[in-house]
């Protein structure tokens, strides 16, 4: 390889190869890295490909616009070396308690976020903070210092992964769990990597691996502090994955230990955060795994559930829309088709859902389908409509899921 091939950054080594790789584990097209930097795609190309040189200019353009600066150039399934080489870059200046406050808060802020926002726009949020922190790697500090920049890097990179996850871009989403992983276990925050792990369970439970998703679920709850926001989670999860599979017992003994953790659990001072258990959630949970059990009290937690958001100060769309699936599933089971129809056309006219859930319109419109044929095309028509097949990071057209 010669000079016009390679860049240094620190003690890294930085090809085309590599900035290739990097773009393509977030799922972002040439055209698209080229609005988010002042470079055209032209040149980007040429980088790439290794025609043009690599300055530190260009490093940092592709660090600013994907995020976590060198840890991203590298193959998403070396997540571990990745991580480790992003870890090692310490060198001269300081980071300021501030600065970190500001970090910490701006955490909070995104995952508060996360329930309103779509998950697409989020991320370019998240990279933007992600790419500051890496650059605050490069900085010497109190160790002090350096375990609450890992957490804050840990829960960026956790949040990331969750908005991967919702999108279907599972490659993306594995890059950043194993991120995650290290991180956590860098900073020794044993809520983090349960939280990786509850993250993990549910991919698996949308990709229809049940068993795996349940044993995700329990090894989280293994590793949690007790009574955490992560325990309660990977509890509920594990009731869920258990519905799937049919185990009734299992599934209302998750449920009574959920109960049991959120009685007595006050409210969080900002329940829309994601990584906070908000007790309301409870229900919520309860409405999705009773529908997916098939348990006849479904109807009456969905309806319940609904009438408390739609109600609520603050407004949860997403969770609607979930409630409103529940509630369509729950009124299949009891014979009502036309009322399942209207319910999970409202959850998909509201332009809420993300790629994770749709399988679960489809599961509704496939037993609406077999009473009555007119309002499961009715609602496969809207979904069609208003959910388009996406171009996934390769440029080719990705599946649209189950409708």
């Amino acid at each position: 390889m010669d000079e016009g091939q390679r860049s240094v950054l620190g003690d890294t080594e930085m090809t085309g190869e590599r900035l290739r790789a990097a773009r393509e584990s977030v799922g972002l097209s040439l055209s698209t890295l080229a609005t988010r930097t002042h470079f055209s795609k032209s040149l980007l190309g040429q980088l790439e490909t290794g025609e043009r040189r690599i300055r530190a200019e260009h490093v940092r353009a592709y660090s600013d616009a994907l995020g976590i600066g060198s840890v991203l150039f590298a193959e998403p399934a070396d997540g571990e070396e990745a991580a480790a080489e992003w870890l090692q870059r310490l060198a001269v200046s300081d980071v300021g308690g501030d600065t970190l406050e500001q970090l910490e808060s701006a955490v909070d802020d995104l995952a508060s976020a996360y329930n309103t926002t779509p998950p697409g726009e989020l991320l370019v949020r998240i990279r933007t903070y992600l790419g500051y922190v890496g650059r605050l790697m490069d900085s010497r500090m109190t160790l002090t210092q350096h375990r609450r920049l890992l957490v804050t890097a840990g829960w960026l990179s956790l949040l990331a992964s969750t908005c991967h996850v919702d999108l279907g871009e599972l490659s993306a989403a594995a890059a950043r769990g194993h991120l995650t992983w290290t991180l956590a276990d860098e900073a020794g925050h044993p809520e983090i990597s349960a939280w990786c792990l509850e993250t993990r369970a549910w991919q698996q439970l949308t990709g229809g691996e049940f068993e795996q998703a349940t044993k995700l679920s329990r090894a989280a709850q293994e590793i949690a502090p007790a009574g955490s926001s992560a325990f309660i989670q990977a509890t509920a999860q594990e009731g869920r994955a258990l519905a799937r599979l049919g185990d009734s017992t299992g599934t209302y003994s998750a449920l009574r230990k959920v109960a049991r953790l959120v009685s007595g659990l006050r409210m969080p001072d900002r329940p829309e955060h994601h990584f906070r258990y908000d007790p309301a959630k409870s229900d919520a949970y309860v409405a999705t795994t009773l529908a997916w059990l098939g348990d006849p009290g479904a109807e009456s937690y969905a309806r319940h559930v609904l009438a408390d958001l739609v109600g609520a100060v603050t407004t949860r769309p997403r969770r609607i829309a979930s409630a409103n699936l529940d509630l369509g599933l729950a009124l299949v089971a009891a014979g009502k088709p036309d009322e399942a129809a209207d319910a999970t056309l409202t959850a998909v006219t509201s332009g809420r859902l993300v790629p994770s859930t749709y399988w679960r319109v489809s599961e509704v419109v496939t037993g609406i389908e077999g009473r009555d044929a007119v309002d499961a095309a009715l609602v496969r028509d809207a979904f069609r409509d208003i959910y388009p097949a996406r171009l996934d990071g390769t440029g080719r057209q990705s599946r649209r899921p189950y409708l």
